[in-house]
């Protein structure tokens, strides 16, 4: 039996999934600063693939059906291309801090809308083209750097946004034929081999507070996609999406009060023309009922 919509509630359920990712950067950043990168990524996927497995085996045919994808390679892919990303994305919170990395990777909306046309055969109309031309502008605003002179480490957050972009449109380009539960099984299982296979080269002790932590990491990411499906499944993609943009907020509170990160005034700036960009753009997709970016799997674990 379908759900009712509930627009309200999708909304109240993505501003706590919000809170709660920007919470998950904070504590990779706090991990990554002193364990290596590739074993809490590692961890964190064997939990997001006992989560998938929880899933998938709730619905009819459970693990079965999931493991028959119709496109197998670019499910594969999808789960190489978010490992990765999760790699750079941990990097760039422990190089340039919460604030910084947050403000350049939201523009990732605005590299899907750019994308679409190209890679899925979407119509990019010129009021689309006009927002992300904006965007791109508030990007370049906030990689300015206060001496005048571009450091390559601001261009990291941005290859994040790229990489993650192509990951929304791999899952986009699936759903026409697999189904959501599908290409999250699949991600969470294909993400915890390939992390597992660079990770258990770098196993080092961890300490037992460090370890709450660790567990706090998991849990997190767990009730944090719980939650999004759960919007996703009673509220309309288009009216819930724009709320994602809060996790920038949350994101610089955390990283001002927690690791004395600064909000330069360059960047703020630059954040808001990302986010007014990206906000028209969803609102024009809205308009064609083309959802911006797909729901479920499209979030990081």
């Amino acid at each position: 039996m379908a759900l009712q919509t509930n627009n309200k509630l999708g909304a109240i359920l993505i501003i706590i999934v919000t809170i709660v990712f920007a919470a998950q950067d904070a504590i990779s950043r706090h991990l990554a600063e002193t364990y290596n990168t590739y074993m809490v990524v590692m961890i964190r996927f064997w939990f997001f693939a006992a989560f998938s497995f929880w899933l998938v085996g709730r619905q009819k045919g459970g693990l079965a059906r999931a493991v028959r994808a119709h496109h197998p390679w670019m499910q594969a892919t999808r789960a190489i291309l978010l490992v990765l990303e999760i790699y750079v994305m941990i990097a760039a919170f422990v190089l340039l801090g919460l604030i910084e990395t947050h403000a350049v990777f939201i523009c990732y909306p605005l590299l899907v809308a750019a994308l679409s046309g190209p890679v899925l055969g979407e119509k990019v109309g010129w009021r689309r083209w006009v927002a992300i031309g904006i965007g791109f502008i508030g990007v370049l605003i906030i990689l300015k750097p206060s001496g005048g002179v571009f450091s390559p480490l601001a261009a990291i957050p941005f290859l994040c946004a790229v990489m993650f972009a192509v990951y929304g449109l791999l899952t986009r380009k699936v759903a026409d034929k697999d189904s959501s539960n599908t290409s999250i099984f699949w991600t969470g299982i294909g993400g915890a081999i390939v992390s597992t296979v660079v990770g258990v080269w770098f196993w080092e002790p961890m300490s037992g507070t460090d370890w709450i932590w660790m567990s706090i990491l998991c849990v997190t990411a767990v009730v944090g996609h719980g939650l999004m499906i759960r919007a996703y499944e009673i509220a309309e993609a288009s009216a819930i999406q724009p709320f994602s943009y809060l996790q920038l907020v949350w994101g610089a509170m955390i990283g001002m009060t927690v690791f004395g990160d600064v909000l330069r005034t360059n960047v703020a700036i630059g954040a808001c023309f990302v986010v007014l960009a990206g906000l028209f753009t969803l609102w024009r997709q809205a308009q064609n009922n083309i959802d911006p970016v797909p729901p479920g799997p499209a979030v990081k674990p």
